[in-house]
Formats: structure tokens, C-alpha cells, sequence
């Protein structure tokens, strides 16, 4: 059959549970095909093909009737579409020959039709319709107030029942439904009808004598079941045993779904299972499951390699029994080669880099947006059977990016948050993702979303604007509390709430905090103060200058190391009283994409240590290897030049650790921040260089070395005071906060 449907006021009304019950049932019934008969246009359409929760229609018949086009492609439905062009003389003459008559144009999108608005008194003009007959178009007018000039012949019904022909369908098995007077045309067309609850009295007058149409009692989507019920479509059971039942609530008043889980699985001697702590330092994690360190019960969904031949596959877990007596890993079972595919290939190849701005880098391939649509989902049905009625489910990051779209249709009475960890980028560059319209439409399925810095909120705003007709309903300032004009991730405004025509999302900035406590452990061991005393004896003299990060094209090591020959070049009175030491950690081994990178700094490393190195004395010390956090924390001690050049970065934690140990120890090293990275909009006493400039970055770095004593003091305390203000337990209680903020039940904190 073919249910073909007006929009608003019809397919896009009714109560809730009637609109989830019908879109259940197109969803389990591939022989209902779905037609959009609209009167927006293609481009107002647009939006709604973005939205999860919606049927995707097979067809749309658009601009009331004027344009048609496949639901997948978009593309026009031949010969029907040039059928319709040959009827109309085109916009300008339409538009030309009605001047005169004053009306004003509706502000919408428009093809091969054009609309006014019009008081019936003007809309009872002779001359319109003299006008009309002579452009050879036919005049239609509703809800006295809008006027169409159409094509002649041309309407809702006239192309209805050419896609009927087209697609060979008996009138018997299409069922057209409306609720306004310009709907008459396709419920006058003989098919089985619907006039839904709450259509316009002239609707239901004109249609009263139509024996193949229903006058339904329900508004929306529940007239259209009452249709489905009454011309017996689906058989004499009808739409009753079509509702799918809502997954059963879990216990967790707090789940959160995070790729890793809260411990490391690996596989022993004996091939056996075992679990250990993390030994990768994230910070984030400690944090999160402070959460649940007052017994809260909750649940952490995260991912396990499982494959055929292993033992039989625990879906849940103990965490700490004694620490977290009520939490619960669920461990979501995926196969190493969908952990491959899912994260180390495609999230990685297609999404990182067009997240960093290097769209150019990236690598799309729709078979592998399936395997990613698939983990998701997997993702979005362990958490429907964790989550307690109206809990709170807290999802990390763009690996997760489809999850809201699955678990709003699982289990639509959960508060969805989402913290967006990485950078986010402008819509001129998100949007060459070919998935970006189902993207944004599942974010938007959150309740809140939160990102490190205003100017990241803003751009996810300006991205979801590109794809839905959003209002704002909420701004605030960014200052104090971000840099506005200083830097280039700066912001003045921010917006705090968008309406989305169907639900209001909250939005926010919190920047990732430090555990100043992980630091301050670190220097107070035994070793690393031995450590601190052998570095501070080896580098007596000379100036030390630091980066710490991963190999990545994203990170700037290439372009800082090609600023510090420069320093050295333009600065020969710094030969022999200044070192670069570098702690890159290198990328797994089967991350090829950064291969080519990883020789180019070599050869770069050669080159300087070659041109400059003297007896007694190497200007660059390249670690390529990652060193134990505890060592790093005694070369941040140590520095006098804490040099972080991101091309692009979403926040850059490496920055606070440095502030963090220096402001323990009393020290007063300076810190020089590209401010392209996030945490340029917060760390305020940062000397920020730009590392797309090379002659900067070397400046910034030689006016760092040569800074006051007194003014790189006040910089550090000021960073500092900063640093441990916004530590990590106020980021995760701040977020909850912006969470909870309509909600009744007591706040989480954390604990522990």
C-alpha cells in the first residue's frame, strides 16, 4: 500500500503515543510505502529527513504538488517531474505579472510555484484569476490567507495520482490523508481517505459526502491508525499487535556510555580472561566513577572484544566491589575486527580529521558508516535495559555519535546528555561529512549537550542551523569566565537552549578539569624528587623548553620544530643555553595514516640536532615513546618553557598539567599556548601564538624564554588560581548540574 500524507497538521500531529505507534508501524511493514504530499517545498522539507525519530518517506511530492522526487535521492520522479516542468512558465514571469497587485511574497522556499499572502478580499479579484489563465497557471487559496500560483493542472491530487499510475498501484491501496483545504484535491481523487481529527471545518464540509473518506476523531497520526482500523489495512489484527514494547527500565539512575571500560581486559599466559587498572592515564575516568562512590547504583556501558571460540561472553561485570559496591559494568560484545573497523579505522580516517579541520585527510567509506551505525546501535540497546525510569544517560564523545537517535526511540522517557570531548568544528567544514544531516539530527534527540569553550557550542549551533529550523531561546556571556576577543577560539555570546519545533536542548561550555591531586601525588614521590634533583643538576645553565604530546598531524610538531630552528637561526646567542625536549607519544602500529608524519620529524630531528649540535650540548632531546606520567610530571617541574602548539584542539590537558606541577613547586615556568587550542579561551596568563605562523611561534617562544621573572610569577599564579578552581570534580558536577537543572531529584556529586 501507499500511505500518502500531508505534514503538519497530519503525519507531524497527534498525541505522542499515536505518532510512536504509527511510525512503528511503517517501520515494521517494508510493503507501506510513505509519501510526503506537502505544501513546503523540497528544501523545508529537508529537515525532517534529519530527524531519527521520523519515517523516511519513499516519496516526496512537495510544493503542493509541483515537485516530486525519490525520498533516498532526491532525485526527480521521471517522466512526472518533467510533466509538471513543461506547465510552468517560470518564477520571474509569475512574479512580474503580480506586482502590480501588491501582495506580498511568503518568505519560504519555493520551487516551480509562487506564493503570497492574500486577504480574501484580494484573493477576490477577478484579475488574479485573468492573470492566472494567461500565465497558463491555476490559483489556489487556503486558509484564507495563503495564495499559490500553481501549475496548471497541477496539485496535490493531479501528481498523487500520477505516482499512483507510475508505481501501478489499484486506488484501493493508496490512503491519502489531510487536514486543510488544500489537501480536497488528493482526497477527492477517489483513493481511501482521511480527514484527521481537528481538520479545518471547510475541509470536513467539502469531504462529507465522500464515501471513501473518514472523518477520523483523533488528531494527527491517530486519525490515520483510526483509517488504518477502518479500511482494514494490515488485516483484521489492524495496527493492535504492531506496537512494539518500550525496552524494560533498568536500575541505574545514572548510566554512563563510554567506549573504554573502567578497567583494562586482557588475555593472560594462559589465554584466560583478566582485568588490571588502566595503565593509559585519563583522568576522565577516575572522575566519572566518583559518581557512583556513595552507592548509587549505575551502570558504565562500554565495548568488549568477544570472538567466536572464546569462553561465554559475561554481559555484566562487577567494577570495584568494595569502592563502587552498586555499579556495574554492561559490556557491549563486538568482535575485533567491528573495534577495528568502528574506532581505529573509520572514526579516526572520517570523522578526527574533518573534526581538526583537515577535512581533506579524511577517508569516507559508507560501508564502514554501517559498521559504525551498527556498534551504535548495539550501544543504545545495552543502555536502554541499564537505564531506570528517567534516568540520567551520559554518552562521551563522537565515537557515540547515532547513539541518541537509537535510545530516544528505545526509551523515550530518558534524560539524554552528551559531552563532546573533541574539538567541533565550523559548518563550512562539518559539513562535507556525508552523514552530517543524521548526525545532527541525533544530537538533537539529547536533552543537553555540553563542549569545552563557547566558540565549540557555537559552531555545533551554526552546523545544526544548516540542518533544522531551529529557534534560540537562550544566550548568555562568555566573560568572565572565557576569553572573548583574545584569542581565536574566543567568543562574546554563547547560545544556552535551542527549540527544536519538537524539544528544547540545553547547551553548554565546560572545559575539562585536572585532578590536581594526581599531580600532587606524582611529585611527592621519592623517586621522581630524585628525578627532579638529577634533571635540575643536568640542565644547569641551560634553558629548558617542553612539549609533551601524541604524534599527530593535529598537534603542530612538525611546524614547532621547524619554529625552533628558526629561534636558533635568528637567535645564535641562545646556542648552548637552551633545550627542546619532546615526549611524543607514538600512535599504535596500526595506525598507518601517521607513518609519513612520523618520518618527516625524524628527518627534521636530524636536521637541527645536525646543524646545531656542539660538544656538551644537543639543542633537541626527541622521546619518541610514551614515558609513565610520574616521569613527565618531573619535566614539567623542570621546564622554564612549556611550549603547546596545537594546529587544533579541543581543550589540550596537557597545558594544566604543566601549570598543575609548576604552581605545586612554587615554580614560575611560562606557558606558551596555540590558541587554536580550546584551553586558550580559559587559561588566562597563557603567552598565546599562532602555530600557523611560523615567525610567531619562534617569537612567542624567544619572549618566553626572556620573560620577567616577576611577570612570568604573576602569569603562573594567575593560571594557577585558575587551574584549581576549575579542577575536574567541578567540570563533571557542573555538567550534571546543567543536566539537572529542571530536574526535582537531588544533584550527584561526587565522592571520594
Amino acid at each position: 500500500m501507499l500511505l500518502a500524507t500531508d505534514l503538519d497538521g497530519t503525519f507531524l500531529a497527534g498525541d505522542p503515543e499515536d505518532r510512536l505507534s504509527l511510525y512503528q508501524t511503517i517501520a515494521a511493514h517494508p510493503e507501506i510505502k510513505l509519501a510526503y504530499v506537502t505544501g513546503r517545498s523540497l528544501e523545508a522539507v529537508l529537515p525532517l529527513l534529519a530527524d531519527p525519530t521520523l519515517p523516511q518517506p519513499d516519496y516526496i511530492v512537495a510544493d503542493v504538488g509541483a515537485t516530486l522526487v525519490h525520498g533516498d535521492s532526491l532525485q526527480p520522479i521521471q517522466p512526472l517531474q518533467s510533466v509538471v516542468d513543461a506547465r510552468w512558465p517560470g518564477e520571474t514571469q509569475v512574479a512580474s505579472a503580480i506586482e502590480p497587485f501588491g501582495l506580498e511574497r511568503q518568505d519560504v522556499p519555493q520551487a516551480r510555484r509562487c506564493s503570497y499572502f492574500c486577504t480574501p478580499e484580494q484573493a477576490a479579484n477577478p484579475a488574479l484569476g485573468e492573470i492566472a489563465d494567461e500565465l497558463g497557471c491555476d490559483l489556489l487559496y487556503s486558509a484564507e490567507l495563503y495564495l499559490d500560483f500553481l501549475p496548471k493542472g497541477v496539485n496535490k491530487g493531479s501528481s498523487l495520482q500520477a505516482l499512483a499510475d507510475w508505481l501501478e498501484l489499484d486506488h484501493d491501496q493508496v490512503l491519502a490523508a489531510g487536514d486543510t483545504l488544500n489537501d480536497l484535491s488528493m482526497l477527492s481523487a477517489n483513493f481511501h481517505g482521511v480527514c484527521v481529527g481537528q481538520s479545518e471545518a471547510a475541509l470536513l464540509e467539502a469531504t462529507r459526502s465522500h464515501s471513501r473518506t473518514l472523518h477520523a476523531v483523533r488528531p494527527g497520526c491517530g486519525g490515520i491508525l483510526e483509517a488504518f482500523a477502518h479500511f482494514g489495512f494490515l488485516g483484521e489484527h489492524g495496527i493492535a499487535a504492531e506496537r512494539r514494547q518500550a525496552a524494560q527500565p533498568g536500575k541505574a539512575e545514572l548510566v554512563m556510555v563510554y567506549h573504554r571500560l573502567p578497567y583494562e581486559e586482557y588475555r593472560g599466559a594462559d589465554g584466560k580472561l583478566q582485568r588490571r587498572r588502566p595503565t593509559s592515564p585519563n583522568g576522565i575516568i577516575p572522575t566519572l566513577l566518583s559518581f557512583f562512590g556513595d552507592g548509587q547504583p549505575g551502570s558504565w556501558v562500554a565495548w568488549a572484544v568477544h570472538e567466536d571460540g572464546d569462553e561465554p561472553f559475561d554481559s555484566h561485570t562487577t567494577v570495584d566491589a568494595e569502592r563502587y559496591p552498586k555499579l556495574t559494568a554492561a559490556r557491549v560484545k563486538l568482535s575485533k575486527e567491528d573495534v577495528d573497523i568502528f574506532y581505529k579505522r573509520f572514526s579516526k580516517e572520517a570523522f578526527w580529521p574533518t573534526l581538526h579541520t583537515f577535512w581533506e585527510r579524511a577517508t569516507f567509506n559508507e560501508d564502514d558508516w554501517l559498521v559504525f551505525l551498527k556498534v551504535n546501535r548495539a550501544f543504545a540497546e545495552r543502555t536502554a535495559l541499564e537505564a531506570a525510569e528517567g534516568a540520567i544517560v551520559w554518552l562521551h564523545d563522537y565515537n557515540l555519535w547515532m547513539v541518541p537517535a537509537y535510545l530516544r526511540e528505545l526509551r523515550p522517557d530518558l534524560r539524554i546528555a552528551f559531552f563532546h570531548h573533541t574539538y567541533f568544528p565550523s559548518a563550512d567544514v562539518f559539513n562535507v561529512l556525508p552523514w552530517r544531516r543524521q548526525i545532527i539530527g541525533s544530537l538533537l534527540q539529547c536533552d543537553y549537550i555540553g563542549f569545552h569553550i563557547p566558540r565549540q557550542v557555537e559552531n555545533f549551533v551554526d552546523v545544526a542551523r544548516g540542518v533544522f529550523p531551529l529557534k534560540t531561546l537562550e544566550r548568555q556571556s562568555c566573560a568572565p569566565r572565557f576569553i572573548t576577543y583574545g584569542c581565536a577560539v574566543g567568543l562574546e555570546r554563547m547560545t544556552t537552549a535551542l527549540d527544536t519545533g519538537t524539544r528544547q536542548v540545553k547547551l553548554g561550555a565546560h572545559p575539562v578539569g585536572l585532578d590536581i591531586d594526581r599531580v600532587r601525588n606524582a611529585l611527592e614521590a621519592p623517586k621522581i624528587k630524585e628525578l627532579m634533583g638529577q634533571l635540575r643538576e643536568e640542565q644547569k645553565g641551560v634553558k629548558l623548553i617542553l612539549a609533551v604530546e601524541r604524534l599527530d598531524y593535529t598537534k603542530g610538531i612538525l611546524e614547532k620544530l621547524n619554529a625552533y630552528e628558526r629561534l636558533l637561526d635568528d637567535n645564535p646567542e641562545l646556542l648552548g643555553k637552551v633545550t627542546l625536549v619532546t615526549v611524543c607519544v607514538p600512535a599504535a602500529r596500526e595506525m598507518t595514516v601517521y607513518d609519513e608524519l612520523q618520518t618527516q620529524i625524524e628527518q627534521a630531528v636530524g636536521r637541527i640536532n645536525g646543524r646545531f649540535a656542539r660538544v656538551g650540548w644537543t639543542p633537541l632531546q626527541f622521546f619518541f615513546r610514551s614515558l609513565p606520567f610520574e616521569e613527565v610530571s618531573a619535566w614539567y617541574a623542570m621546564a622554564d618553557v612549556m611550549w603547546i602548539t596545537p594546529l587544533r584542539d579541543g581543550l589540550n590537558l596537557v597545558a594544566k598539567e604543566f601549570v598543575a606541577a609548576q604552581g605545586l613547586l612554587g615554580g614560575r615556568g611560562v606557558l606558551v599556548l596555540s590558541e587554536f587550542a580550546g584551553a586558550a579561551a580559559e587559561l588566562k596568563g597563557a603567552l598565546l601564538t599562532n602555530p600557523h605562523d611560523p615567525a610567531d611561534l619562534a617569537q612567542t617562544c624567544y619572549l618566553a624564554l626572556n620573560l620577567p621573572k616577576s611577570e612570568a610569577q604573576a602569569r603562573l599564579r594567575e593560571l594557577f588560581d585558575i587551574v584549581c578552581f576549575n579542577d575536574i570534580r567541578r567540570w563533571g558536577e557542573d555538567f550534571l548540574a546543567g543536566v539537572q537543572v529542571e530536574e526535582e531529584r537531588e544533584p550527584l556529586t561526587l565522592v571520594g
